[in-house]
């Protein structure tokens, strides 16, 4: 973990011809907030709640799970195209857990300039800017694109742990090279950190306050015990719980069987 994020999936760039798209079924979630920031292409969120929502580049849906919450995710289905997206859950602390789901879309966010980034606030505040979406802890995401060289200097909150991954090109942090799929972690205590790019990158810097809790995460849940888990899947499957998601292409995802639970520390 750091900070309250506990996964991080970076998508694509993937090119897809048409009808073969991304078609993840309906599944479901408890205990975390799905946080997908879309960078190229487009996806369509449909969920439980009756949301249907689609998501272009510069946008961001944050899903709040709760005491559950089951959505699909596709493409569109009539055309070729290409998507690239980074998805992120972000663990509920134990007081927000259970409460009601919700979801929201935020097609507008801050965006800075920065030595010759573009620098979006994604999550939590940063120089000044603060982004919409609304977490339950504290915590920050920030996308830093470029087309060429640029390099920048950042002024961090010391009590916040740091990741950094390199999404496209190469990059260096703190002199550290970093290519695509690499994550650059740092602990509590650093109050600057530089970046800098010879040609066209992007980043994706996630940070927030040690999570202090320990966790489980398996499958699509986030969790404190195993019985919570047992309970989610045994709900799934009788069809109680994550109520309907309507339209959908893809069939219903099968909850695997649950095992090899082990707690994830939160600092």
């Amino acid at each position: 973990m750091i900070g309250a994020w506990c996964f991080l999936d970076h998508a694509g760039p993937a090119n897809y011809s048409a009808g073969q798209g991304l078609t993840i079924g309906p599944h479901p979630h408890i205990g975390l907030q799905t946080f997908s920031w879309m960078i190229e292409g487009t996806i369509l969120h449909t969920d439980s709640l009756g949301y249907r929502q689609w998501i272009h580049p510069g946008q961001v849906n944050l899903m709040t799970a709760g005491r559950g919450i089951s959505h699909a995710e596709e493409s569109p289905e009539d055309s070729a195209g290409r998507f690239q997206l980074a998805q992120l859950w972000i663990a509920l602390p134990k007081p927000e857990s259970d409460r009601e789901p919700s979801f929201h879309h935020y097609p507008d966010l801050p965006i800075l300039d920065r030595g010759g980034f573009r620098i979006t606030v994604l999550a939590g505040s940063f120089a000044g800017e603060k982004a919409p979406a609304q977490v339950f802890s504290p915590l920050v995401g920030l996308d830093f694109a470029t087309p060429g060289a640029a390099a920048t200097g950042l002024t961090l909150d010391p009590a916040f742990e740091y990741g950094v991954l390199t999404l496209e090109g190469e990059a260096r942090v703190e002199g550290q090279p970093l290519s695509p799929g690499t994550l650059l972690y740092f602990a509590p205590g650093r109050e600057t950190l530089a970046i800098e790019s010879l040609s066209a990158s992007r980043l994706l810097l996630i940070g927030g306050l040690p999570f202090g809790e320990e966790i489980l995460l398996w499958w699509n849940f986030v969790a404190r015990s195993v019985g919570e888990m047992e309970t989610a899947t045994r709900d799934w499957r009788q069809g109680n719980r994550f109520g309907q998601v309507r339209g959908a292409r893809g069939a219903p995802l099968h909850a695997p069987e649950l095992r090899g639970l082990r707690p994830r520390s939160g600092g």
